[in-house]
Parts: structure tokens; sequence; C-alpha cells
């Protein structure tokens, strides 16, 4: 009897196979795939959970890493934005600055992954596994990038405010619209707490003498911290993982550091190829993140595993079909309340882990 029991609890959701229907759209796809296994399913259950963010005023993290702008998921991402399914994105210096590449007019190009790459070299032509990039033609973003700078006022930075400015150039002398110059126009937050480990970091240090550019890292800290606590919740949705995840990760802790009232993000999706068991950030699974209270205990969370050049466009695809038509309002992000962080901690009082 209690074997019976305990088999009606667990068999309640039969597998049922995966239909094929030409006539239907890609969510119906993607809904199938959630009746299925394995990482079919999970990446049905990501858009539920993406789905759930949007019609619930949840403050949306996305983490860009990876070279997904040479891989063609620029458009992507400005989809993303533009139809404010994102309110903050966190990305690496590269991919940012493949979009000012191509903002500026200039390609990626298909490739080949079994190249003789010393010949690309002598050819002037980078790769990227099997996108090939000119040199000459990085060398041009480059020379935009440290004009740009040049023409600010010297004073440091936060990356986000970097990024919008950028965007707002960019919006009237590219020849393309990309993902700043979207995230200019929709008020989504750009931040890249990696900026100097990339083309555009290299682009700035061509300047010479002491008066070079300075980013103001630690504003982007406290910014995004600010804007956890203050939502009424938050999600996060992360492609690959590296800084820009951890970087989001570590608002939860340093909100709470600053004796503010989170309790972890409270949903959360990943698409990553990498595995848990190097300790690597990029693979750690969501479950971990729990520990240090970054993702909150009740969290609706899922891991795909999978390249996310495949499965960033079904799901980002399905998203768009179930929200057509929902107009989802930009939620709050005051930051110009102080930053400074709580005297309390340095008076001794331990805030981490209150709530």
């Amino acid at each position: 009897m209690k074997e019976s029991s305990e088999r009606k609890r667990l068999l309640k959701k039969p597998v049922k196979p995966v239909s094929i229907n030409p006539k239907a759209g890609v969510d119906a796809l993607v809904r199938s795939m959630g009746q299925a296994g394995f990482q079919g399913k999970n990446l049905s259950v990501a858009v539920d959970i993406w789905e759930e963010m949007l019609k619930s005023r949840t403050t949306v993290f996305f983490g860009l890493a990876g070279a997904m702008v040479p891989a063609g998921m620029r458009e992507v991402v400005v989809h993303l934005i533009k139809n404010r399914h994102i309110d903050c994105l966190v990305s690496t210096g590269a991919n940012l600055f493949h979009d000012i590449h191509e903002t500026l007019g200039m390609y990626h190009w298909q490739g080949s992954a079994t190249m003789n790459d010393t010949a690309l070299k002598d050819a002037g032509i980078d790769r990227i596994y099997d996108v090939f990039a000119v040199e000459e033609e990085f060398n041009i973003a480059d020379r935009y990038i440290y004009e740009f700078a040049r023409g600010l006022e010297r004073r440091p930075y936060t990356t986000r405010e970097f990024m919008y400015l950028a965007g707002k150039d960019l919006s009237r002398k590219g020849k393309a619209d990309g993902i700043l110059t979207a995230a200019y126009k929709a008020g989504v937050h750009v931040y890249c707490p990696a900026v100097s480990d990339s083309s555009i970091g290299i682009s700035l240090a061509l300047e010479d003498g002491p008066d070079h550019f300075i980013f103001d890292m630690i504003g982007d800290v406290k910014e995004t911290a600010e804007i956890a606590a203050g939502a009424k919740s938050t999600g996060v949705v992360y492609v690959g993982g590296g800084t820009p995840k951890n970087f989001i990760q570590q608002t939860e802790v340093t909100a709470t550091l600053q004796c503010k009232a989170v309790e972890g993000h409270k949903y959360a999706v990943q698409l990553t190829a990498d595995s848990p068991h190097w300790g690597g950030l990029s693979g750690c699974t969501f479950e971990e993140a729990q520990s240090w209270g970054k993702i909150a205990k009740k969290a609706s969370h899922v891991t795909v595993n999978s390249d996310a050049t495949i499965s960033l466009p079904f799901i980002v695809t399905a998203l768009a079909e179930r929200m057509k038509g929902y107009k989802r309002a930009a939620p709050a992000m005051d930051l110009k309340g102080s930053s400074k962080v709580s005297k309390r901690i340095w008076e001794g009082r331990n805030c981490r882990g209150k709530r």
C-alpha cells in the first residue's frame, strides 16, 4: 500500500511525444517540448518562468556572456530590450564592442573552425570559432571608442553612464540599430563590470599620459544593489556565466551587507554549456547560489544545458508569441538616492543574513 501510494504521488504526468504541426508557431512547439523530457522540457520551463517574471512586476536582470554578438544573437537581445522583456543588461565588454562594430556598419562573417589560423593572421582576419572578422575594421571601432571617450567631460563614469552616452552618440552616427542604441532609446540600463577585459578597455588604454579615462566600477556595484533592493521582486536570465552572472548574483549579497531587506532573486533562468563539477561560476547551479543567499529559497528556477545560440532564439521567439499585445511598464529604478554603504556595518553590526 505504501509503495502504491508513493507511486501515485510520483507518477502524475506521463511523457507526451513532441507534436509536430507545420501550421503552429514556435511557442506551440516549445509547449509540446515541455511535456517531454531532458533539456527540451527545461527549455519550455525557462519560457514559463520568464513569462511569469514579465507579468508579475519583477525587475529582470539579463547577463550576456560569451561571444553572442559575433555568433548572430544581437537582434535577439535588441528585441528583448525594445519589448522591455529585460530591465538591466549586464554584459561582457566583448559583446558590447562587437555591437559597436556592427552598429558602425561593419560585419562578422561566416567562416570555418578548421582554418589555418596562421594564414588567417597573415590575411588580417580574426577567428571566433567559425566566425571571422577583419582586424582593420576592428581598428575602426577602436578609433571610434577612443575618440568618443576623449570628447567626454573628464570625470569618473559608471559603465552604465558610459554605455548610455555611447548609445546616444551611436544613435546619431551609427548605420544600424543595435544593443546600445536600443538600450539608450528604451531606458534599459547597461552595465559592463569587466569593461577593461575587452577591446573597449584596449581602446581607452591608447590614450597617452596620466589623464586617462576612469571608470567608477564601485558605482556600478552600488547602483545595481540599489535596484535589486528597491524592486518588488527580481529575476535573472543568464546567457552563459562568467562576470555578468556573478555581478548580477552579488547584488543580493551587497544589498544584504547594506542592511537592506532582500531575500535573493525570486526567478532564475540560465543557459549554459558548462558543468558544475569543475567548480567554475559558469556551470554553478542555482541550488549552490541559494547557499549564498543570491537566489531565494523558494525561487522558481531552471537551467537549460545547451548552446545558447540554439536555445536563446527558441526561448525569445516563444516568449514573443506569448507576450504579443501585452504592454509591460518599465519598473521604477530611482538611482538619485544615496548609495553609500551603511556606516552600521563598519560599527560592528553584521547585516549578513538579516532579512
